[in-house]
């Protein structure tokens, strides 16, 4: 087998498993899972007719490309939502659909690194740990860049020593993050862009939650590129979901989009690796991307779910509501996996400890003390998941 699977850490819900067992909770309070990012509204109802209209696709093999006109639609997309020069997206060279963005920010890493040098791959901490096991895997060395506090819940790029930028080969960006809902300013991202050129990185940016915003619409990689004249959006590549945005993480469908030359070389390793998508998805992917009312109505929901909830646990948390995401970071006042346990074990409610999602980095662990909170549920359920908190934390 091979050894730097052996490098690999447990995932977070691996983690969280082994902290319930053995704890009863109450069996009068029906359990609230607030732990996974995973929408519970259903999705557009047209998404599933497309996939059934479509079924008679499956006689055929699909291109790992996909199909022009899923190409086509996501570029008309990025450029109507990311205000890109009309034309500045080319569907045959600088979109490629993927299985979600799982997937596909977990392959690239293994497509882009040259394990030769003792390569970094920098990505935020806390972070999403497909970042961590796609560095481990492509035979790189991962670099936290925390993110607290201090910095907004932000990584502070300017503290990273010019000696780890120039052995950085990859830069992991979530905006709006997982799991505090910050996002990166258009002026960050410009800097970053220098930096990837003066450096010699690519930047792999992770913008799954970019729909999800309560009032002003997060500016994306490519837009920065495009705002200081890099139109080829060269070392830039940006990966996209319909999951969060149309509440629909069972069509596994999103797109990379970017650089020209790195997507040709990564559509290369697809084609190896063997990952196109369906034509049913294909085609309900296309009604998706061209459709913005679904995705207006997910907005509003999470807002109302946002006011409900920081309406009740403000009265004894410390509660900020982001700007975008569907996430409360939550500090909290005892140790986060010992409240977490507590909570599942008075209350019924799974929460994610932040020290689950993190790793010691320069003396500290930036996710101790603080807990995960998925607001995915309905308004009266995340309202009964808020009042349980308060009472939790009214027992300490």
């Amino acid at each position: 087998m091979n050894p730097l699977l052996n490098r690999l850490q447990p995932y977070p819900f691996e983690k969280l498993a082994a902290l319930k067992k053995g704890v009863h909770p109450p069996q009068d309070k029906p359990h609230i899972a607030l732990s996974i990012g995973e929408p519970q509204d259903p999705p557009p109802h047209f998404i599933a007719e497309t996939v059934i209209s479509h079924l008679h696709g499956l006689a055929k093999y699909p291109l790992t490309k996909g199909m022009p006109s899923l190409r086509e639609a996501i570029a008309n997309w990025l450029v109507r939502r990311f205000q890109l020069p009309e034309g500045s997206i080319d569907p045959e060279t600088q979109v490629l659909p993927v299985n979600g963005t799982r997937e596909a920010l977990f392959s690239f890493a293994q497509a882009l690194i040259d394990p030769s040098d003792h390569p970094l791959v920098l990505m935020p901490n806390p972070f999403y740990q497909i970042y961590e096991g796609a560095a481990f895997l492509s035979g790189a060395g991962p670099y936290y860049l925390n993110a607290t506090a201090a910095t907004g819940h932000l990584p502070d790029f300017d503290a990273v020593p010019v000696e780890i930028w120039r052995r950085c080969q990859l830069l992991y960006l979530c905006s709006p993050s997982n799991p505090s809902g910050q996002v990166i300013d258009l002026g960050t991202l410009k800097h970053l862009i220098e930096l990837a050129h003066r450096h010699d990185f690519v930047i792999a940016s992770d913008e799954c939650y970019s729909e999800l915003y309560n009032d002003v619409p997060p500016p994306g990689l490519l837009q920065a590129a495009a705002a200081m004249g890099n139109e080829r959006f060269s070392r830039c590549v940006v990966f996209h979901s319909l999951s969060k945005r149309s509440s629909a993480p069972g069509l596994r469908s999103g797109f990379v989009a970017g650089d020209r030359g790195i997507l040709q070389r990564y559509l290369l390793y697809r084609t190896y690796h063997g990952c196109a998508l369906s034509p049913p998805a294909q085609h309900a992917s296309i009604a998706a991307w061209s459709d913005e009312s679904h995705v207006e109505r997910n907005r509003r929901h999470y807002r109302d779910r946002f006011e409900i909830s920081a309406g009740i646990l403000s009265e004894v948390l410390p509660v900020e509501v982001p700007p975008a995401a569907f996430y409360f970071w939550l500090e909290t006042p005892i140790d986060d996996a010992e409240f977490s346990r507590r909570l599942y074990a008075e209350q019924n409610v799974t929460v994610l400890p932040g020290s689950f999602l993190s790793r010691e980095a320069d003396g500290i662990n930036p996710g101790e003390g603080y807990i995960r909170i998925a607001w995915v549920h309905s308004h009266e359920i995340c309202r009964e998941a808020a009042l349980r908190i308060r009472e939790c934390v009214d027992s300490l």
